[in-house]
């Protein structure tokens, strides 16, 4: 796929100049004209996460596709623009991401987002704030991409990593039932902030002992070592923050090979019931519990809609997707697709400045598929757009809102 999301911010970009056009109009940043915008996207489109990887692109792909062919998008400024996406893929390769990035101001992309990985969106940020290029909606729960003075050009999507790892100790917590529980994270900020969340969140809890708790490196290949040390604990839960998709199915296997059978905890990104858990054995543990703000495009309700039945279309249509995604990746990014039209409408100036000012006035907005209670809001210092979760419990095909532990 050649499609990249890039929105760029305006008055303090190295070449973004938006200056005033002679005749009292602002002039246009890069990558917008009368009747374009161009965005990009850099994210895992090959190796290990190119599963979720290639969600983040195809959802807006899939978005803008349909869009575009319906006549284009209304902006602020009263003119109608097609939406041109470009993507780079960096096999989550935090260097590859960054050379992304400065491939994308070569090619003169608006702005850029929605790419998946902390490590990756990291290593960008510095230089998208240097050259003035909003990086928004940003599927990484770092709290870091939400925080306005550290970050004045990016904004994340989904829920900081410390909001999923609490509502899972919150969880707990609420039981009656004491509870003895491993911990396996990823040993950067992702898997630092589950884990921070989690044990705030159990403080307090009388009923709660954490056994045994290991970290593994995201470059390894097998977490064998840590599961069969984790598993001697005799831990009833196990909270596994990890963000790689062949470790975690290897690990659901893993702990089945050892005879370990304890509830788990799994990230959002990380937790398809068709790519991971069904691969991976799910069903042979008493619970495997997630969070989500999203419907899930498996699910009969969202195939059964109107607008289920039109992202499915244009996913067929405008992606390579084959059939149903696996990943919730995909309805991540037509939300954050829809967020973005929010943003376009409101633009009064083709800049990227009138840009990043209408996207964070957003507030209320509830868009396409957000679970309900949960809305876009892009107003709040130190959140991301979405800032709600529900915990979630494994059926065997899919999930369901789970009231309380067990």
């Amino acid at each position: 796929m050649a499609s990249v999301l890039a929105l760029a911010i305006s008055g303090c970009a190295r070449g973004g100049g938006d200056t005033d056009g002679g005749d009292g109009a602002a002039e246009a940043s890069p990558g917008i004209t009368d009747t374009s915008i161009t965005l990009g996207i850099t994210s895992p489109l090959s190796g290990p996460t190119a599963g979720p990887g290639n969600c983040t692109v195809d959802g807006a792909l899939a978005y803008f596709g349909a869009k575009n062919d319906a006549g284009g998008i209304e902006f602020g400024d009263g003119k109608t623009r097609t939406v041109e996406i470009k993507s780079y893929d960096d096999t989550y390769d935090p260097q590859k991401a960054l050379a992304n990035f400065q491939q994308m101001v070569a090619d003169g992309v608006f702005a850029a987002g929605i790419g998946l990985g902390t490590p990756t969106n990291r290593a960008w940020r510095e230089a998208a704030i240097d050259e003035g290029v909003p990086q928004v909606l940003v599927m990484t729960g770092d709290p870091l991409f939400s925080d306005r003075s550290e970050s004045p050009m990016q904004i994340g999507l989904v829920p900081i990593y410390q909001q999923e790892g609490a509502a899972f100790g919150e969880l707990l917590a609420a039981s009656s039932d004491d509870h003895k529980v491993a911990i396996l994270s990823q040993n950067d900020d992702y898997g630092d902030g589950y884990v921070e969340g989690f044990k705030e969140a159990i403080a307090d809890a009388e009923n709660i002992e954490i056994v045994g708790e290991l970290t593994y490196e995201a470059t390894d290949t097998s977490v064998d070592a840590q599961l069969t040390e984790l598993a001697a604990t005799g831990a009833d839960v196990f909270f596994n923050a990890m963000s790689i998709t062949p470790l975690v199915i290897s690990s659901l296997q893993k702990t089945q090979q050892v005879g370990w059978l304890p509830s788990w905890f799994l990230p959002s990104n990380t937790s398809s019931p068709t790519a991971i858990l069904e691969p991976g054995g799910g069903a042979a543990f008493p619970g495997i519990y997630s969070v989500s703000f999203s419907q899930s495009a498996a699910a009969p309700p969202f195939q059964e809609s109107e607008e289920g039945k039109a992202f499915l279309a244009a996913i067929d249509q405008y992606t390579d997707q084959d059939g149903v995604p696996a990943f919730p990746h995909c309805v991540w990014s037509w939300i954050a697709a829809a967020t973005l039209e929010q943003a376009f409408a409101k633009m009064e100036e083709p800049t990227r400045e009138s840009f990043m000012e209408a996207l964070m006035s957003i507030q209320g907005f509830e868009a396409p598929f957000m679970l309900e209670g949960s809305v876009i809001d892009t107003t709040v210092d130190g959140k991301p757009a979405v800032s709600d979760v529900q915990v979630q419990k494994y059926n065997g095909k899919g999930y369901a809102t789970a009231e309380q532990f067990g």
